[in-house]
């Protein structure tokens, strides 16, 4: 029986005009970090950017952008929230700082119903920031969202690109739209380190994020992120992403 969930969220995601899912092999490599600043890069480009928080067991985005209280306002759906021009849609919104525990079918149910009850409208550039590996949450995106592109994000430790090797090799095999590898906390010296491993899966290399240690202290005031030389180095990622799209109104 096909679930008429579906259906409903094809239409959701209608008027989108990119999808780009972030995406790492394991937690810890700045993945969140990484997805919500695009996200405010974009806004602050005057680009129409939606934020979607499917990290379910360790959601993240919404400390990035300072989100206190939310309320969600429902009409023939859920219109997500917006802060400092991005709009965003979150699990955290409905867990409410308590532990999601969900396994299996669980998971795809939950993504499921919280793509189809999330209203986005016409946006340039949809983010979508999904958990670390390679679980259900990853392959449901890839199964559902057939035109997202995957952003992979990792670190230049050896564990980190192993680990990154094997999502890639993942989403080579099920023939995902891979946009390119960002290499985060790199060291000054080293950059670039990760590279070779982007020219090994035939993948863009977007770039390198110089390890930064003011960023942890601008979590949560963008404004301060925006002064942050994380931020001027995802800057040189964004120029990147917009080429050749079409933002007319």
């Amino acid at each position: 029986m096909i679930d008429p969930r579906i259906s409903v969220i094809e239409k959701r995601f209608s008027e989108i005009k990119r999808i780009i899912s972030v995406v790492s092999g394991k937690g810890g490599v700045g993945k969140t970090v990484i997805a919500s600043t695009l996200a405010l890069s974009l806004a602050k480009n005057n680009y129409r950017t939606g934020l979607f928080d499917l990290d379910f067991y360790g959601p993240g985005c919404h400390i990035v952008l300072g989100v206190g209280k939310v309320f969600l306002e429902e009409e023939k759906g859920i219109i997500p929230p917006k802060f400092h021009g991005v709009s965003l849609m979150s699990i955290e919104f409905f867990a409410k700082d308590e532990p999601v525990a969900m396994r299996g079918t669980e998971v795809t149910d939950a993504l499921i119903e919280l793509m189809a009850i999330t209203r986005w409208g016409p946006l340039d550039f949809l983010i979508i920031d999904l958990p670390p590996g390679l679980g259900e949450e990853v392959l449901d995106v890839i199964r559902l969202l057939r035109n997202t592109e995957f952003l992979v994000v990792t670190t230049p430790s050896k564990l980190s690109m192993m680990v990154a090797e094997k999502l890639l090799k993942l989403l080579k095999r099920v023939g995902a739209n891979i946009l390119g590898l960002v290499e985060n906390m790199a060291l000054t010296h080293n950059m670039g380190s990760t590279k070779p491993l982007a020219e090994k899966y035939q993948v863009e290399f977007l770039g390198s994020i110089r390890l930064d240690e003011k960023l942890e202290a601008a979590i949560g005031v963008p404004e301060k992120i925006f002064e942050t030389i994380f931020f001027k180095d995802i800057q040189k990622i964004f120029e990147k992403l917009c080429k050749g799209i079409n933002t007319d109104r």
